[in-house]
């Protein structure tokens, strides 16, 4: 099969402004022990003009916003904030949202999140994670917490799925998770975090998918697998793309950029040029899946999107 060259939806990325002082980790003075390293150059305004700039000769038809740390004492304001960059832009198509889901108030805040916009689909809450997997059973994440799991319950009345970003060692907790609430969608933020590609890390990072994968509402994105101090590359990256493909099959994997986040590690054309190089001998309907269609299907959005012919007006407007 030839490369595919249709429509995209960009399943993980971030739009900020941190000189509004509300994103903590992205003000002048903050460092953080961040994996990619330094990641100054990312301290600045990234909008929808950007993303499709840095996109350029890609059909990238629409995005999935995701949370961005945005002070945690109001989560309903980032979303307020981003409301206005949809008006100014016409972008994002659908919003991952942040609340606490130990907060014994938390329904309250996804319900207020649901009502302030259609576009929130998801709650990203981090459960945290143990160095390496030699701690996991003996520093678990907050999946196993009992209020933690209490307001994990709720997203289902809300009609809310979970994007979840803990390292692949924390797997068979998200396992539990996934068969005590069968209804609530998961979605695996960053590949499962397979930074060790020695062949024990690679053993490890896929026997964990390999388990969590018979859950079937479990799906996962191919995003955020830059290693620190190397240029996205091809080489690096075919075996993680390949068995995720291999684990969960095409209809249940998306391709994303993590953008700005991973220009630290290459640019987006790099990005999705590799994406589409690893899956040139896949078939025209498994490229569309991963590319486009389960992204529509998992953020429930308009299948009319694929149809866009050009970009919205608002999108090159500052």
């Amino acid at each position: 099969m030839p490369r595919y060259d249709g429509p995209i939806i960009d399943a993980h990325q971030h739009f900020w402004r941190p000189g509004n002082g509300r994103i903590p980790w992205l003000r002048p003075e903050a460092r953080i022990n961040f994996r990619y390293g330094d990641y100054a150059s990312i301290k600045r305004d990234y909008l929808p003009p950007d993303l499709l700039a840095d996109a350029h000769g890609l059909k990238i038809v629409g995005t999935v916003w995701m949370e961005t740390e945005w002070d945690r004492s109001d989560p309903v304001g980032e979303i307020v904030d981003l409301l206005r960059t949809r008006e100014q832009f016409g972008l994002p198509d659908a919003a991952v949202a942040h609340a606490v889901l130990r907060d014994p108030a938390v329904d309250e805040t996804l319900a207020a999140l649901v009502e302030t916009s259609s576009l929130v689909k998801a709650i990203r809450n981090k459960p945290g994670q143990a160095p390496g997997p030699e701690q996991a059973h003996t520093r678990p994440t907050l999946m196993t917490d009992l209020q933690w799991q209490q307001g994990y319950s709720r997203l289902q009345e809300h009609g809310l799925g979970f994007e979840l970003q803990t390292a692949w060692w924390h797997l068979d907790e998200a396992l539990t998770l996934a068969r005590t609430f069968p209804e609530i969608p998961i979605m695996i933020n960053h590949a499962a975090l397979p930074a060790d590609r020695s062949a024990e890390g690679i053993a490890g990072w896929s026997a964990a998918l390999r388990r969590i994968a018979t859950a079937e509402q479990v799906s996962i994105k191919v995003s955020g697998i830059g290693l620190p101090g190397r240029p996205w590359s091809v080489v690096d990256h075919r075996i993680i793309v390949d068995t995720i493909a291999e684990i969960f099959g095409p209809q249940r994997m998306l391709f994303a950029s993590n953008f700005p986040v991973d220009s630290l590690v290459g640019s987006y054309r790099d990005i999705y040029d590799g994406f589409l190089a690893i899956t040139a001998d896949w078939s025209a309907q498994e490229q569309q899946a991963a590319f486009l269609g389960n992204a529509i299907r998992c953020y429930h959005l308009d299948p009319a999107i694929a149809d866009r012919t050009g970009p919205d007006p608002r999108w090159s407007r500052r």
